[in-house]
């Protein structure tokens, strides 16, 4: 028999030989666990450091998370298995040969996504297969043990390599350096600075039919820009925030991959104005401003739950034997006020409708503190500097315009006929509620006597295509769709100005920050990529794109930029003349034909204080019906929605639609109803539920 399974078995005798087998189990397991769990884990989420920053994780939490994903595993497998001794060594035996298998499985499902085509079940079969042989390899000879316990040194490399080298190494060993210093004043006044970046929003989302906002859908960013200055041709540098914001805020293009963090980048807008203003600072996936600018505010509970939750769901999609392709970032979202259990308990709403004038629980966490740091700014004995990088109308999509929040699957596609559609539409949704939050922006600075004498700037970090077939923020939509990728509204209002102007020169966000030094009359110390909008402007009319940093893409600029203002964002649905309609309206055919609404059971209990809605309704209907036809949806007896059939996602649904009038519903039981479109626009064809 071979060494491995003769120790266990054989290891019944003596004390020393049997602490000599575990140490030798323990080892194996170490190194497996290393291959399986701790490796890909913090290759991620080293490589993604705003995984940390946008949940609030200090040094301390993240080495926790790290030695989460290092140590429980391997004891938990190692304990187990060092219990099942008692019922005898052949059983100790063959439990670590199971585990190994087991391992082995596991780093073969990994192994094989990225070398084979197989997915799903033909995948899953063939890792259990090339475990099962490494199972009994092990088992058989000594040599795959041997080799196992001297890859026991992989975990310790791969913490080290992580610590000290990777991107999140920022976050856990922060270094706050001095920078250049705050920037030579050149007059003794200074306005005060409001600074909103926003997130994953194009502007062709924006725009009417004309190439201006549009007034109806989105009132108060039209307000904006009729009072400010309007640069329309302003683009975004990079696809990912953490180039993007980093280049906005120190004036500079993406040259080397590292964290958003003050330690990678002390010359920034911070650093520059923080000898002289006060800054309140709310970022999201960024920490640019040092602790000697800028307070932290306290953390909304113990990070390290959330870092091991979401943890977990990375490694499920590690270990999943089908492809995921959603965003990592779509996991970020803004915490609403009451999740957070921040500030005082408000009277939740009495209706669906969200109530602007009360702030209530809907509001995210986030903007409720910046809308606070705007009232206090008004007792600051100097200039101040509001900053807020919200993620609005960034994925994951939730709020409809009224601000009452809805739940959505989490594997609902965003690309493919039809779901596409619904995408851009639940972005259009989210975009309406980004609106309302400007909106109360500007109430809150007229309120306080501020609007008039400070610097207000409102823009995004980058976009995001709907393009069917390249959606999202790759390359493959940099280069499909780059009108919807780079294109980014780029609003600034300057001190005392009343009356909004539109200025077409090729703005590039690495103009942000020697802009706003110039017009708080600041002098920037370092060096920059970007050019003043007082100034001339740049002779090029190319735009300068980093899908990674340090490789720079040119895009023809004038071509996408006519596309952009001539760009109608297509309607919700090609029959929108009946949104809103009653079913009685219509002669209502019976057909016979039974579909299915996953979430129907959410109808029967609408209770509106919750601040949530199940307005996002989804289902399948049989084979008979065919792809392309039209549903009508109806709740309470009004159409809300026209969907069309598609061919089943992965989750066998075949149709979703977005009710977003939530004034048709109405507490307790709402009445759902589906209907097939004829060409016949007096009939209904109405499908059993």
């Amino acid at each position: 028999m071979a060494e491995a399974a003769a120790d266990l078995i054989g290891g019944a005798g003596s004390a020393p030989a049997r602490r000599l087998t575990e140490r030798r189990a323990a080892l194996e397991i170490v190194a497996l666990c290393g291959l399986v769990i701790t490796q890909p884990l913090l290759d991620v989420t080293g490589r993604s450091p705003d995984f940390f920053l946008f949940h609030g994780a200090a040094g301390r939490d993240v080495l926790l998370f790290v030695a989460a994903c290092v140590l429980p595993p391997p004891l938990v497998l190692w304990g187990i298995g060092a219990l099942t001794r008692l019922a005898g060594p052949a059983v100790r035996a063959a439990t670590h040969t199971a585990t190994v298998g087991l391992l082995l499985t596991a780093l073969a499902l990994q192994v094989g996504k990225h070398l084979l085509p197989l997915r799903g079940v033909p995948l899953v079969l063939a890792a259990v297969a090339l475990g099962t042989a490494g199972g009994y390899a092990h088992r058989r000879w000594s040599a795959p043990g041997q080799l196992l316990r001297f890859a026991s040194a992989g975990p310790l490399i791969f913490v080290l390599l992580f610590v000290l080298v990777s991107p999140a190494s920022a976050v856990v060993l922060p270094r706050e350096r001095g920078g250049s210093g705050p920037g030579a004043a050149r007059s003794a006044g200074h306005p005060p600075v409001v600074l909103i970046v926003l997130d994953e929003l194009p502007l062709v989302s924006l725009l009417g039919p004309d190439g201006r906002v549009d007034a109806d859908r989105f009132p108060h960013f039209a307000r904006l820009a009729g009072q400010s200055t309007w640069y329309r041709n302003a683009t975004g540098v990079s696809g990912w925030t953490p180039y993007a914001l980093p280049a906005m805020l120190t004036g500079r293009y993406p040259t080397v991959a590292g964290a958003p963090h003050y330690s990678r980048y002390p010359d920034n807008l911070f650093t520059l104005l923080g000898g002289r203003y006060d800054i309140r600072a709310q970022e999201s996936i960024a920490q640019l401003c040092p602790p000697s600018r800028c307070a932290r505010s306290a953390s909304a509970g113990p990070v390290l739950p959330t870092l091991l939750r979401e943890g977990a769901g990375l490694l499920g999609q590690v270990l999943s034997p089908t492809d995921d392709d959603r965003d990592p970032t779509s996991s970020y979202r803004e915490v609403p006020r009451q999740e957070a259990e921040r500030d005082r308990q408000q009277t939740a709403p009495t209706d669906p409708r969200f109530r602007w004038d009360t702030l209530d629980d809907n509001q995210p966490a986030r903007f409720t503190d910046f809308l606070a740091g705007l009232r206090a700014g008004r007792t600051s004995v100097r200039p101040t500097l509001d900053f807020l990088h919200l993620l609005m109308p960034h994925s994951p999509w939730s709020y409809l315009p009224s601000g009452v929040r809805y739940d959505a699957p989490p594997d609902l596609p965003n690309d493919g006929t039809g779901w596409v559609t619904l995408a851009r539409d639940r972005h259009l949704a989210q975009l309406g509620y980004t609106d309302r939050l400007i909106g109360e922006t500007l109430r809150t600075l007229e309120e306080t006597g501020g609007l008039d004498e400070a610097l207000v700037v409102v823009t995004a970090d980058h976009g995001v295509s709907f393009t069917p077939q390249a959606q999202g923020r790759g390359l493959d939509s940099v280069r499909r769709s780059p009108g919807e990728v780079l294109w980014v509204p780029m609003f600034v209002k300057e001190p005392g100005q009343r009356v909004g102007r539109v200025d077409d020169r090729n703005w590039e966000h690495v103009d942000l920050l020697p802009t706003i030094a110039d017009l708080v009359d600041v002098e920037v110390p370092w060096r920059v990529d970007g050019v003043s909008a007082t100034g001339g402007g740049r002779d090029r009319s190319e735009k300068y794109y980093y899908d990674q940093p340090g490789k720079r893409i040119a895009i023809p600029g004038p071509a996408a930029f006519t596309a952009v203002v001539g760009a109608t964002v297509p309607p919700r649905t090609s029959r929108s003349e009946l949104l809103g309609r009653a079913v009685t309206d219509f002669e209502v055919v019976e057909t016979g034909v039974s579909a299915r609404v996953t979430n129907l059971a959410a109808l029967r209990r609408v209770d509106p204080a919750e601040g949530k809605l199940p307005v996002l309704l989804h289902g399948t209907v049989p084979a008979t019906v065919p792809d392309g036809t039209r549903l009508a949806v109806a709740v309470n007896g009004r159409i809300g929605a026209i969907v069309p059939v598609v061919a089943p996602d992965p989750g066998g649904r075949r149709f979703a639609a977005l009710v977003g009038d939530d004034a048709l519903y109405n507490p307790g039981v709402n009445q759902l109803e589906l209907f097939e479109l004829t060409d016949d626009q007096a009939t209904l064809r109405r499908l059993r539920l």
